[in-house]
């Protein structure tokens, strides 16, 4: 089974607070995603998500805030609550408000890969002889969600988050 954590950001006076109508508008860009991936406006991580957030976590451990910014790229914003009607199946969403997105950004920006590494990449899991390539994986996502929230943050736009399964 394949499982995505989907990021799009878009101008929030372009989106409605309504799970309904996001879960439609985030199906269609799904659907269009390398296209947003290459224009700039959307990113994916595929299972792993909550890894990563485990990398960023390490920021507390290297003089950063516990409840600091780490705590925004991946799990950050509030749930998109679904409607009364909503089919059980829809799945969970999570809305960034443009403020919430600069300091995402910023944090991302700032932080240094090779002190989160260096503070718990052994702990994510991977150890053996192919660990420099598990490490580049982690490089890899760490700046495709660097330069997809830098470019949120510098249009001003928020960003939905979902699971797509």
């Amino acid at each position: 089974m394949s499982i995505h954590l989907h990021f799009r950001a878009v101008a929030e006076s372009e989106i409605r607070d309504d799970h309904t109508w996001l879960t439609a508008y985030l199906s269609e860009a799904w659907d269009d995603f390398e296209d947003e991936h290459a224009a700039g406006v959307a990113d994916a991580i595929s299972k792993s998500w909550s890894s990563v957030n485990d990398l960023y976590a390490g920021a507390a451990a290297v003089g950063t805030d516990a409840d600091g910014p780490w705590t925004l790229p991946i799990y950050g914003g509030r749930p998109v609550a679904h409607s009364t009607d909503a089919d059980v199946s829809d799945p969970p969403m999570i809305f960034m408000d443009p403020p919430e997105v600069s300091r995402a950004a910023e944090f991302l920006a700032t932080v240094s890969f090779d002190e989160l590494w260096d503070a718990v990449g052994t702990k994510l899991g991977f150890r053996g002889p192919d660990e420099a390539l598990f490490r580049q994986e982690y490089l890899e996502r760490h700046e495709s969600l660097r330069r997809f929230y830098a470019r949120a943050a510098s249009s001003g736009h928020a960003v939905v988050k979902v699971v797509w399964a």
